[in-house]
């Protein structure tokens, strides 16, 4: 994870926010080329939900809702932690359930009393912590203002299903999806960008009758798994792992999360729930408005039950980058290359001029200038030797090169070279954009994968 981290801030994918004031707990903002591989993998969810299918419609709720949403969600009474202090020297906070879990994955006993794993001090009995964010709505903090910035994007979802269904034509089963920001004061974040304070979500809500909804929860696992794969990850670092009754929330039947093998241990990459109707039941309680779906064929009044894949952009995005990032030797040099799938890179395609002299840098410049008019996402870069411009396009995860040389301002061809294969062919500047748009949508397998590292 060191590695992954320092690789993030020297390529200018995630830095410290804050980092010339000392920082500030757990948060991060991201570079140029994180930005474009985060709006890639936003990209990539979008096209799975809406664009490779007919059931499932969009939403961009509000960060800040009415108090009562939560109330009704149930999270300002139970969306707790148990945080524990240490009372000797280091006055850290835990949370109690980790400790635990940590002993026991030790093979320790979970029950024994706890002591500070950072100083070995004495923890003052835990007490339950609100893990929502509070401010005031108005020109001034008074009783009776106070809102919370979203811990979850699902509940906008929710309330809205009314007005989905008044617009939307569709019916049970169909789905609501939505990208945003959630906040959530975690007590101990960290591990980098997979457990943040303000992270951004992908949710899907998936609404169908109550007899389906095991059925679905099933198909779901399956979808979204396969939605990892096919982006890169490798096949052996991917699991599903059903919870056990004693980890189930209060509204679920049953959840299964989808976990990475990262370099902190098997994780949670993403959760699918099912939901029941806990959540359309709890609003239409405490809204007094009727969200019960009548089906016009069968004159059947319910209320839907809810099929939830939900997953972190960051977390997502942490996980492209631990699985494509290698170190290897190549000719006697050692390479690092971040080997993501090529719609999730962040550039596609480098354009470089082998000498920025004899025409080549105009050359260059007109080939950046067709791949730009097409669409694709290309750099171009002139600094320094060929062989440091093609180490700099390795690390962050350019799926190909154009080098301008000599032989270019001949006959208009240049070379393309493969990030993977490294492998290098000559091709006719005519044939370029087509080459790299046929290339961008074929089945890609990472060479990871085969080489079972």
């Amino acid at each position: 994870m060191d590695e992954i981290v320092a690789l993030s801030k020297r390529r200018g994918f995630v830095f410290p926010a804050s980092e010339i004031y000392g920082g500030l707990g757990s948060t991060y903002d991201y570079g140029h080329y994180g930005v474009l591989l985060k709006n890639n993998v936003k990209n990539e969810w979008w096209r799975s939900m809406l664009v490779e299918r007919d059931d499932i419609v969009a939403l961009d709720s509000a960060i800040m809702q009415h108090p009562r949403v939560w109330e009704a969600s149930g999270h300002l009474e139970g969306f707790t932690d148990p945080l524990v202090q240490c009372l000797g020297d280091c006055k850290r906070r835990w949370r109690e359930d980790h400790l635990r879990e940590a002993i026991e994955a030790e093979g320790g006993d979970p029950g024994a009393e706890l002591r500070c794993p950072e100083c070995g001090g004495e923890l003052s009995e835990p007490r339950n912590f609100n893990l929502m964010f509070q401010t005031h709505m108005g020109p001034v903090a008074e009783e009776g203002n106070e809102v919370y910035l979203r811990p979850e994007t699902a509940q906008g979802i929710f309330i809205n299903f009314k007005n989905v269904l008044n617009f939307a034509r569709k019916s049970p089963p169909f789905g609501i999806a939505q990208i945003g920001k959630s906040f959530r004061n975690e007590i101990t974040p960290g591990n980098f960008i997979f457990r943040t304070r303000e992270f951004e979500q992908m949710e899907m809500e998936f609404f169908v009758p109550p007899g389906e909804a095991e059925e679905w929860h099933r198909k779901w696992i399956e979808i979204r798994q396969d939605w990892y794969l096919d982006l890169g990850i490798r096949p052996g670092f991917l699991s599903v792992r059903a919870h056990g009754s004693d980890e189930l929330s209060h509204y679920s039947s049953g959840t299964s999360d989808i976990e990475y093998l990262f370099p902190i241990g098997w994780s949670e990459l993403e959760g699918i729930a099912n939901r029941g109707n806990f959540d359309l039941t709890q609003h239409q309680e405490h809204s007094n408005e009727k969200l019960a779906f009548h089906d016009q064929k069968t004159g059947e009044k319910y209320i839907p039950f809810v099929i939830e894949p939900a997953a972190g952009v960051d977390r997502a995005a942490l996980a492209f980058l631990v699985d494509a990032y290698e170190v290897e030797e190549v000719e006697g040099r050692e390479r690092t290359v971040l080997r993501l799938h090529p719609r999730l890179a962040p550039v596609k395609v480098s354009v470089l001029p082998l000498f920025s002299k004899e025409g080549m840098p105009e050359k260059a410049r007109e080939v950046f200038d067709a791949f730009r008019k097409a669409g694709i996402q290309a750099e171009y870069d002139e600094g320094g030797s060929i062989g440091k411009r093609y180490r700099r396009q390795d690390e962050i995860g350019t799926p190909w090169g154009v080098t301008i040389d000599h032989q270019t301002m001949e006959d208009e061809t240049v070379t393309l070279r493969d990030r993977d294969s490294l492998e290098q062919v000559r091709i006719p500047i005519a044939d370029l954009v087509a080459e790299i748009s046929t290339r961008l949508v074929a089945p890609w397998r990472s060479p990871k994968a085969d080489s079972g590292s």
